[in-house]
């Protein structure tokens, strides 16, 4: 038995190879071995290892041969390759404009704008005067709108159009793309609260009369009665400037020059006090009027005046001869007046609901206004020149009317209008926020905080139980005081400069006193 135990042992046992053809995965690692990959080599090496392993490693990496001999073979595994993506594409990328979305006749009229490409070598008989280049540009500007800032070409995709008949109520999935307006700064917070309450006893209240108004030295001139106050915003002090000495006497009007060192005083009397608040004295008295000065406005070295007669008087206060014209466009009490920013238009309002534009003053000046407005239903006191659109003009019209417009003063012609729901007593503009602030009487007794042009309510301030008669806003442009029939000053914080955009002047900063926050005083 042990013998034929011994011959089946024999049978069954290999001593050597078979004869028959290579497995497939020696064939396919003889393959890559050959065009010379040296790391399929190396895993060739341990084959004997794993041999299961190696097959599937060489199924994954390269099923035909490699089109380039010696070179290397991509990992499958992310982050495992030699090779790697460049972070920047050498020699930059190529910006190509998106023709559906780029308005063709605008970079046409860009291009072969002229008024930007005046040179030296520019032919001086092709080149206009300065005025006809600043109507030219305020035209334009009124016409096609802020073009600055638009591009040639577009590199943006239209948003999506909604399919018909598509209703969104969440308007997310086929909203437009922000406006580059709205997206430059997000919703800044604006105090609901007063910075500060001043009481202010024997506060007229009487819409056609402007009593209060701040100086670039940063002092708040208020006119109680027949009394002038200066109150000091960054140390707190108070004092009385005047006092008229008639029983029946009372002021109606109070302006400071530019520079203010000057504050220009309107009486009942119809007399025009011009007061050098360094010295508290009084320089000269300028008469002339028939009945009170309600408004007052400067232009330079010109004092212009409105009157309950309807004239408007233009004062010269650097000579004896003050009284150098005289515009005579209202049948009613002249209660708004305001000379624009670059000084070339007076604007008045009066209680005949009209809105008179006139011409600058001149050695001869014109006696006929270049347009009168009568879209108020209303009388007109609440005036505002827009200061980086000289040519843009606020109007606001009373109880009957409840409208702020806004004018171009080039054309005439009414841009916007919006209807305030209340009577409009003032208005102003912020440069830094591009913003409007109206003031209102019946029902709220609020200021509103309007964005330009949208004309979007941003904010409104409560909390005068009267109507507010006057509007002032601080030399930094940050701060505004409104003043109310119920005998208060509130000054309200709602123009704050971001610190991180813009650094403040501290010169011309509002400081007001440590622990100002709601508190009270008398202005007397």
């Amino acid at each position: 038995m042990s013998h034929f135990y011994s011959e089946i042992e024999k049978l069954t046992k290999l001593d050597g190879p078979t004869g028959g053809p290579d497995m497939r995965w020696q064939r396919k690692a003889k393959e890559v071995s050959s065009c010379g990959n040296v790391s399929m080599n190396k895993s060739l090496n341990t084959s004997s290892m794993s041999p299961m392993k190696m097959s599937n490693r060489s199924f994954g990496v390269a099923k035909t041969p490699s089109k380039t001999p010696g070179g290397t073979i991509r990992s499958k595994t992310p982050g495992k390759g030699k090779s790697k993506t460049p972070t920047r594409t050498p020699g930059g990328d190529r910006f190509i404009p998106n023709r559906s979305a780029t308005n063709f006749d605008l970079g046409n009229f860009k291009l072969q704008d002229q008024s930007t490409n005046i040179g030296e070598n520019t032919d001086p008989a092709l080149m206009m005067s300065p005025s006809k280049l600043e109507y030219q540009k305020a035209m334009a500007e009124n016409l096609n709108g802020d073009l600055m800032n638009s591009k040639i070409l577009c590199y943006k995709n239209k948003p999506p159009n909604a399919p018909e008949g598509y209703q969104n109520n969440l308007k997310v999935m086929y909203s437009h793309n922000k406006t580059p307006g709205s997206t430059k700064k997000p919703i800044r917070h604006i105090p609901q609260q007063p910075e500060r309450i001043l009481d202010a006893p024997d506060m007229l209240d009487d819409y056609y009369l402007n009593l209060l108004d701040w100086s670039c030295h940063n002092h708040l001139a208020v006119a109680l009665a027949n009394n002038v106050y200066l109150w000091n915003a960054a140390s707190g002090d108070i004092k009385q400037l005047m006092q008229l000495e008639g029983p029946e006497d009372y002021v109606t009007s109070v302006s400071w020059i530019t520079e203010g060192n000057y504050l220009a005083v309107g009486t009942s009397s119809g007399d025009v006090q011009l007061w050098d608040v360094e010295s508290g004295k009084r320089l000269r008295c300028m008469q002339g009027h028939a009945a009170r000065v309600g408004s007052l406005s400067w232009n330079s070295y010109i004092l212009s005046s409105g009157s309950r007669s309807g004239n408007i008087h233009h004062h010269d206060v650097r000579v004896a001869s003050y009284h150098v014209g005289t515009l005579a466009g209202h049948t009613q009490e002249v209660c708004g007046l305001k000379w624009s920013p670059d000084g070339r238009y007076l604007a008045s309002g009066g209680n005949d609901n009209l809105l008179n534009i006139w011409p600058t003053f001149s050695a001869t000046p014109c006696n006929v206004p270049i347009y009168t407005l009568n879209q108020h239903q209303a009388a007109v006191k609440a005036l505002a020149w827009c200061p980086w659109q000289p040519s843009v003009l606020a109007s606001g019209g009373g109880t009957a009317d409840r409208h702020i417009r806004f004018w171009n003063s080039n054309t005439g012609s009414c841009l916007n209008s919006v209807d305030t729901k209340s009577q409009v007593c003032a208005l102003l503009w912020s440069k830094e926020h591009k913003e409007l602030i109206s003031a209102h009487g019946f029902a709220q007794n609020q200021l509103v905080i309007w964005k330009y042009p949208t004309m979007v309510r941003i904010a409104e301030l409560l909390g005068h139980t009267s109507r507010i008669l006057h509007m002032a806003m601080s030399p930094d442009g940050t701060t505004v005081v409104s003043a109310a029939a119920d005998e208060t000053l509130r000054l309200w914080k709602c123009f704050s400069v971001d610190p991180k955009s813009k650094k403040e002047k501290s010169s011309n900063s509002v400081k007001l006193p440590s622990n100002s926050i709601s508190r009270r005083q008398n202005i007397r």
